[in-house]
């Protein structure tokens, strides 16, 4: 069956056009029953261009639409005796310029000043035809709320999936870094321009995953049948929350660790700065294994991220009782920062963690 579907796809026959052909076609058939219009053709075409990828931006185009529709009739209507005016260039010059720039000057989006452009010109073409402009209107109504109707109802697009992929990518891939991050510390100049572009990796990545989860927010909105994945993704927007924030505190380890690195008492000192490198690889396997208390929130995971912290935390206060044979301020003031970093990371991560396992009992 999945292979068929597959080979659906690849034809071009994938579930959004179905759902798009159908709400064109309901559309059609309710018009037709609610009209007085023969031709309803404004009721698939508003079906057609309503219905987008989640019900929020369904939503969101129809009412662009019916907005722009209902202006655009009523800037036309209000010019008076419209319908006895020749159509030329200089009258529709002049019906477009007052029509586009009344919804301009009230700062509505732009789809919906270009869709009073749309309107105004088409009533004052066809408005002789009686009851065209409220016909214009009714059907326009008729095929937004069936393309609505079928995306929240038939199959609704849900981007959980992606979303909870996405947030155990950025976990690891934090970890990752910050694991591999000690190798500044004997870095060549190539090395670090290497983990400068691994740093900007991780900045994209942040974005993606943050463009994910309101994906999925939007996938959800409205959706009757989706409510136990909203209450999911509330949940995955907690974590994902704190992940960004990770990232950033991830980045600064990174500035420390270069900063460290470039100080001239840095060899001198190094007997005493090697220490950092396993409170950092500690902390890194934190977050990683935070990654997956978001996604399971069980008490199994927590245990582990528990014990992770835990261990993490007393390889920092060795490592600070290290610090105590560093002589440099330079190199003092920049591992206290590291770990200072560090220490924040593992208490973040410890109230979230609570909070989320929490929620989900």
């Amino acid at each position: 069956m999945k292979k068929y579907l597959e080979i659906l796809i690849k034809l071009g026959l994938t579930l959004q056009v179905i759902k798009t052909a159908l709400a064109a076609a309901v559309s059609w058939w309710m018009a037709t029953l609610l009209s007085q219009n023969q031709y309803p053709y404004f009721a698939p075409l508003a079906a057609i261009l309503t219905l987008q990828v989640t019900v929020a931006d369904s939503l969101k185009k129809a009412s662009y639409r019916i907005t722009g529709i209902i202006l655009g009739v009523a800037v036309t209507v209000s010019m008076g005796h419209w319908h006895t005016f020749e159509i030329s260039a200089s009258t529709i010059f002049m019906l477009i310029l007052i029509a586009m720039t009344i919804p301009t000057a009230m700062h509505l989006n732009p789809q919906t000043i270009s869709q009073v452009g749309v309107s105004a010109l088409l009533v004052f073409a066809f408005g002789h035809n009686q009851g065209y402009a409220a016909g214009r209107i009714i059907e326009t109504v008729i095929g937004s709320g069936i393309a609505i109707i079928i995306n929240a109802l038939i199959f609704p697009p849900n981007t959980m999936p992606a979303a909870e992929q996405s947030i155990l990518v950025l976990s690891q891939r934090s970890s990752s870094i910050l694991k591999s991050s000690v190798t500044l510390l004997r870095a060549t100049t190539e090395k670090t321009h290497m983990e400068r572009n691994e740093i900007g990796d991780l900045v994209e990545e942040t974005e993606r995953c943050i463009q994910t989860v309101r994906l999925a927010q939007q996938s959800l909105k409205y959706s009757p049948f989706l409510m136990k994945a909203r209450t999911r993704l509330a949940h995955i927007t907690i974590g994902m929350k704190q992940l960004e924030y990770i990232t950033i505190q991830v980045r600064e380890i990174y500035k420390g660790l270069v900063d460290l690195r470039s100080a001239k008492e840095f060899k001198n000192e190094y007997a005493n700065v090697e220490g950092i490198k396993p409170a950092i690889e500690s902390t890194a396997s934190c977050i990683s294994h935070f990654g997956k208390v978001i996604l399971e929130s069980s008490k199994e995971s927590l245990c582990i991220l528990m014990a992770s912290i835990e261990g993490a935390r007393s390889i920092q206060s060795l490592c600070l009782l290290d610090m105590r044979n560093v002589e440099s301020l330079p190199i003092l003031r920049d591992l206290g920062g590291i770990l200072t970093d560090l220490s924040r990371i593992l208490r973040e991560l410890e109230e979230a963690a609570l909070v989320l396992t929490k929620n989900n009992v």
